[in-house]
């Protein structure tokens, strides 16, 4: 079936010239070795010794065969354990590929192997031809809820790299390709809804889905809907036939209720040998933990839930961070008053932001605190002030303030050519955030957007924070004990686990990575880690502060990895 023809499925038909495949065209396919295909095999529990002529495995972008030879493999050593004849397994495989060259060489491969465990060449032939498909699995019009399995290595492709009227296709076929997203979550949405109950989805895939903002909508549907049961972080891996950059993960996904989850990060050293050892361990082993020198591995409790990003790091750490998840609450809790915000964005400093104290009225004029404000440890404030056009009524009226409306009249072209000034032509000499000015005279605790490390830093409360400073406000904190537990290396683990790194391994410290930090009820925080928190923050002693931090956790002597 070519892609014309299914997409009249759809609705509208599209012209097959502007669609057909062309066969110099790059179709994402990377192919898998076979120690590989073996791993996911065992963990989705495609094993000989059960009655596979009675289940139905679907292998959604075969290419020429890496999954379906050891999968036929697998069938029809268990036919003959069962006494099945193989002329009657047709429903049990169900593989597609785009091209149909790769589905022919697909089928001559599985053709030649039911030869080879019995069958006639025409029987033989014509079962493959059953099991193997020409198509675009993502438009193939399936039978929901019908598969015991779905395995394979999904395509590698950018969404925006496919026609565009593909590209529509998909999206209305798979509401969870958002965004820039690659088609592999497709993949991952169309074998999910084709699950049976107790069914189990595995793919060897590039992991970006589970920590950008395009994989939210399938997290969601993985945590409302299904269970992880595990994932093996393979970045380093000798995985595939070809060398690639592409950040993979093996992920084992079930169409159950969630119960313990596998974690594993993998090296440069994983070989066939670890891999066997590991599908041992996820399928029956007993101990919580395993490590050998090809991998490191955990259970944890249950998973990540939502939409949210899904961590990263070593399954200790990961363990670690789903345990604090499950015990404390988040850092910004209405229940406590402590709020997590960002300094004001001007849209233009260079007329907002000035260090002449008499340029306009002096209560138009707030001290603007800066990053390089706080690279000490301590605010050391470099005298540069806020032209402030905001009151706590909204935008001031500019007759009430004569030399600052002549100030900004003079810069009012540039200020009309900002986005906002243009969207809201009215309000032309508006900072792009309101100003809140009672946040001046609060204690708060401010840090700097892009860190190697959690840098909190106490304003005692007489400046306003500038765009590149993030700040946490509380009712029931003492900021200097807070500023020791986000100093600590239990704040950094949760920043590090979520943000996205930048080059050399900096941290984004922006509001919605500190809000993924846990903290414990400021009142069950004794006088003694109180006393050593907020000693470690003065002295700016971050092993101090994660010792504190462990105890107030209750993880007295925690090593973090």
């Amino acid at each position: 079936m070519t892609w014309a023809r299914q997409l009249t499925l759809l609705g509208d038909p599209v012209s097959l010239a502007e669609i057909a495949p062309d066969p110099g065209a790059d179709y994402g396919e990377i192919f898998t070795r076979r120690w590989i295909v073996d791993l996911i095999l065992d963990l989705v529990g495609y094993t000989a010794d059960r009655d596979l002529g009675t289940e139905v495995l679907i292998e959604p972008s075969c290419g020429t065969g890496a999954f379906l030879g050891p999968i036929v493999e697998r069938l029809i050593e268990s036919a003959a354990a069962h006494g099945r004849d193989l002329r009657t397994l047709g429903p049990a495989i169900r593989a597609f590929d785009l091209l149909d060259a790769n589905a022919e060489r697909a089928r001559k491969t599985v053709a030649h192997q039911l030869s080879a465990g019995g069958l006639a060449e025409d029987q033989a032939e014509t079962l493959a031809a059953e099991w193997v498909s020409s198509g675009d699995f993502l438009l193939h019009p399936h039978d929901l809820a019908s598969a015991d399995y779905v395995v394979g290595n999904p395509p590698y492709i950018r969404l925006e790299n496919v026609p565009r009227p593909i590209m529509d296709a998909y999206r209305r076929t798979c509401p969870t390709m958002r965004g820039r997203a690659d088609i592999y979550v497709g993949f991952i949405e169309r074998g999910l809804e084709m699950l049976k109950p107790g069914g189990a989805l595995s793919f060897i895939c590039a992991d970006r889905w589970m920590r950008n903002q395009y994989g939210a909508d399938l997290r969601e549907v993985i945590t409302d809907r299904f269970a992880v049961d595990a994932v093996i972080a393979m970045h380093d891996v000798d995985a595939f036939e070809d060398e690639v950059s592409a950040y993979p993960a093996v992920v084992v996904l079930r169409n159950q209720e969630q119960k313990r989850a596998a974690v594993v990060e993998a090296n440069g050293t994983f070989g066939a040998p670890d891999a066997e050892r590991l599908s041992t361990w996820v399928r029956r082993g007993r101990r919580r933990n395993q490590s050998t020198d090809g991998y490191e591995a955990t259970r944890v409790d249950g998973w990540f839930s939502g939409r949210d990003l899904w961590p990263a790091g070593s399954p200790s750490q990961l363990a670690l961070i789903a345990d604090l998840e499950k015990r404390f609450p988040p850092l910004e809790d209405a229940r406590t008053g402590t709020r997590v915000g960002i300094g004001v964005a001007t849209g233009c400093d260079e007329v907002f932001i000035t260090r002449d104290p008499h340029l306009v009225e002096a209560d138009r004029l707030l001290p603007l605190l800066q990053a390089p404000d706080t690279t000490g440890g301590a605010v050391d404030w470099s005298g540069t002030y806020l032209v402030n056009p905001w009151d706590d009524q909204g935008l001031v009226d500019l007759d009430r303030y004569p030399r600052m409306a002549a100030y900004l009249n003079a810069h009012r072209t540039r200020l009309e050519g900002r986005h906002i000034a243009r969207q809201r032509p009215a309000t032309w000499y508006r900072t792009i955030d309101r100003v809140h000015e009672g946040l001046t005279g609060r204690p708060k605790l401010v840090l700097p957007d892009m860190k190697a490390a959690a840098h909190p830093v106490l304003d005692d409360g007489g400046y306003y924070p500038h765009h590149n400073l993030y700040y946490v406000v509380s009712d029931a904190w003492d900021p200097e004990v807070l500023g020791g537990l986000l100093l600590s290396d239990i704040a950094n683990l949760f920043v590090g686990a979520y943000c996205v790194r930048m080059r050399g391994g900096t941290y984004r410290f922006q509001a919605q990575y500190l809000r993924r930090i846990r903290v414990p009820d400021p009142r069950s925080v004794s006088r003694r880690s109180a006393r050593s928190l907020a000693r470690a923050f003065e002295s700016r002693d971050h092993e101090r502060a994660t010792a504190a931090a462990a105890e107030a956790y209750g993880l007295p002597g925690l090593r973090l990895p």
